[in-house]
């Protein structure tokens, strides 16, 4: 083990709220399935409390307003609540005034519920890109301490290659990135950090690719959701191939993947993270 801490994330959404699933699932049916988000984050808490690890729980707003007592309990056990906006939507979808309006709502909400301040943000589907770095300055108007949204890798839906592996402060701005981690193969980042790319991707190379990041005395920021923990989530139809293998793939290991990931590297917030490197 490296004794290096990293950063454990959680993006509190439910299933159909997933943005490969906003093709074929309108915000509009959102509260006619069934919920499943507490019974999975409970999950998710008990193994927390089992190797006594703090994490940042990175919470929809949609959710936090349909579980406010969810949100309360998250923030009692000592976790770091941080803000996933207020709806499942990336931000190129919504003009500035919008994204103002709803991660302020959403912000709002979630310091009313846990009388804290909430120093983070990560926006729905890594969506701050080369089009929307304008929404950098937004965060930092509302008072946030850090982003962790711009994912420094080539994707069809995401990512700012160019961006840097690791944290750090943007140019002439208080506000601290820290960026979704990623591994340097032969001149290109490589994604390894969570989501499904933990779920596809055999256990000892997430081990490895993590382990080196650490190797190279640089933090790493993971991060999960609860419906991961849940095998049998609905499958939805019209999805394409590729949209199903990346959503249902490998769900029924998430669970044993992730007892052994909290046992073999050294976790807190987010926040704790990006103190002990001296950026907050």
């Amino acid at each position: 083990m490296i004794y290096m801490r990293n950063a454990l994330t959680i993006d509190l959404e439910e299933f159909f709220q997933i943005q490969v699933l906003s093709r074929v699932i309108s915000d509009k049916d959102w509260d006619s399935f069934p919920s499943d988000v507490e019974k999975n984050t409970r999950i998710v808490m008990d193994l927390l409390q089992e190797e006594d690890i703090k994490a940042t729980f990175f919470c929809l707003g949609w959710v936090s307003m349909r579980h406010r007592e969810l949100i309360k309990e998250i923030s009692s056990y000592g976790h770091e609540i941080a803000c996933h906006g207020l709806m499942h939507k990336p931000i190129t979808e919504l003009s500035p005034k919008v994204f103002r309006e709803y991660t302020y709502q959403a912000k709002d909400m979630l310091e009313d519920i846990t009388g804290t301040k909430v120093s983070g943000y990560r926006a729905p589907t890594y969506s701050i890109t080369t089009k929307t770095l304008w929404a950098l300055e937004v965060l930092e108007e509302l008072g946030f301490d850090y982003d962790s949204s711009i994912f420094p890798i080539y994707h069809d839906n995401y990512g700012i290659p160019s961006a840097p592996r690791f944290p750090y402060r943007i140019e002439s701005m208080k506000l601290v990135e820290f960026p979704i981690s990623t591994v340097r193969v032969f001149g290109y980042n490589l994604p390894v950090s969570g989501g499904g790319y933990f779920r596809i991707l055999p256990y000892f190379i997430t081990n490895l690719g993590l382990g080196s990041i650490n190797r190279e005395g640089k933090p790493f920021i993971f991060y999960i959701h609860p419906w991961e923990f849940m095998p049998d989530i609905p499958r939805i139809p019209g999805l394409s191939t590729l949209s199903r293998f990346r959503t249902y793939t490998g769900l029924s290991r998430t669970l044993f993947k992730f007892r052994r990931l909290l046992k073999e590297f050294r976790f807190t917030t987010a926040r704790d993270v990006l103190s002990d490197e001296g950026l907050i």
